[in-house]
């Protein structure tokens, strides 16, 4: 089983698509606590073979967060985290590699100040690759081949030029593995702008009609539901991460354990419409499921 653990709602900076940046939560903020992390990766059970400890905000915001790490990794599971890397000082990247994380996603959309903050808004790009080589070298001094550190470029239109650019600058510093991601756009009027002109490294498509839409075929099905679950930093339970304001709470891990969620009324309901009509649920509309870009 596979799960998505928020640790915190908090972010440093304002991406436009993220609800922690310019979006605002309509749900309570908030850090995670090692002991409701105790109690949700006991009431996740035994089954439990993979975290993502990330959903919105900054991990690294949350001052506990490599104890978050540690307990799990007690337990056997192999753990990923995604951070923009401001906040990985040299001391801090020793205790990410004591804590035993297994695998660590750098952010990073652009290869200059000028294209990486126009999307990561007061993002600094200096800060991202001196918490970068802070974690490279804290692994060659510890001797250590985890955590696997991978580059993320988010291809948009003002950064899609810089591909080549990216690799050879991941090549350079020593990353693990980097990987282009499709950007998500919530509004098609208002974010064109943000769509690359190489229609390769977008996830949607225009229509013949001269509309913007998924390049997906859209079905009454989805495995993320059946496979997987979402919990926030205060311990809901959601069907998965474009569930970005909790608007779909299946259930509190403090109180159930996932078998009891799993079986409840209240994820039997949104599964059954997800097999009748899965467009009438709105955080599925934009699901980009199938639509991935692997280059």
């Amino acid at each position: 089983m596979a799960v998505s653990i928020e640790p915190t709602t908090a972010c440093n900076l304002r991406c436009p698509q993220c609800p922690s940046g310019l979006r605002q939560f309509t749900r309570a903020t908030g850090n995670l606590k090692p002991e409701l992390n105790k109690i949700i990766l006991d009431r996740l059970g035994k089954n439990l073979q993979h975290i993502n400890y990330y959903f919105q905000g900054e991990p690294f915001i949350n001052p506990q967060f490599t104890e978050l790490v540690s307990e799990a990794r007690k337990r056997n599971i192999y753990v990923v985290t995604s951070t923009n890397a401001h906040f990985i000082s040299y001391e801090t990247a020793v205790k990410i590699i004591e804590s035993g994380l297994n695998e660590i996603i750098v952010s990073i959309d652009g290869t200059t100040q000028e294209t990486y903050e126009k999307y990561r808004v007061e993002g600094q790009l200096d800060k991202v690759l001196k918490g970068t080589k802070n974690l490279v070298q804290a692994k060659q001094k510890l001797k250590s081949n985890y955590p696997v550190i991978t580059f993320q470029f988010l291809v948009v239109r003002h950064n899609e030029h810089q591909i080549e650019e990216i690799r050879n600058l991941s090549e350079k510093m020593g990353i693990d593995r980097l990987t282009l991601k499709t950007v998500q756009i919530y509004d098609y009027d208002t974010s064109q702008n943000l769509l690359p002109v190489n229609e390769k490294y977008s996830r949607y498509k225009i229509s013949p009609q001269g509309k913007i839409e998924l390049k997906n075929k859209f079905r009454n099905s989805c495995w993320r539901s059946w496979s997987s679950v979402v919990v926030t930093w205060d311990g809901n339970a959601v069907p998965c991460c474009f569930d970005k304001d909790a608007d779909h709470k299946l259930g509190n891990l403090n109180e159930e354990n996932i078998a009891e969620i799993r079986k409840g009324i209240i994820n039997r309901k949104f599964q059954k419409q997800i097999l009748k009509d899965r467009k009438s649920i709105e955080i599925c509309k934009n699901c980009s499921e199938g639509s991935k870009v692997w280059i």
